[in-house]
């Protein structure tokens, strides 16, 4: 039973599901938009949250978490640079999810995440 388990299982184990979750938020750090599907959009938006949040704090500390994290280094440094004057007077909510149309193959929801 998962009473009370908030984290999405996205039918993969959890060092997979760590990997994966890595992977789209550093390509969504990378690119600013990227087409997934929507079970997977709703759980890297949490994760890419708490990136810019990270960012928007600037210390050494949040840097080092930020780093050992996404993994590109200088992708992390250019967050940093610019998280702070872009998301000032936004408190949280850093990410827009739009549903399109489903994928053509097994029918599953996709959706585009995008950096607001």
């Amino acid at each position: 039973m998962r009473h009370g388990c908030r984290v999405p299982q996205l039918g993969k184990p959890a060092d997979q599901r760590k990997a994966l979750l890595r992977a789209l938020a550093t390509e969504l750090l990378r690119h600013g938009q990227i087409t997934t599907t929507k079970a997977r959009a709703k759980a890297v938006r949490a994760e890419v949250d708490r990136m810019i949040t990270l960012a928007k704090d600037g210390s050494l500390a949040a840097r080092r978490r930020a780093l050992g994290y996404i993994y590109d280094k200088g992708l992390v440094h250019a967050l940093f640079a610019e998280a702070q004057e872009r998301y000032k007077n936004r408190n949280g909510g850093y990410t827009r999810v739009v549903r399109t149309l489903s994928r053509r193959g097994d029918n599953a929801e996709m959706a585009i995440i995008e950096l607001v």
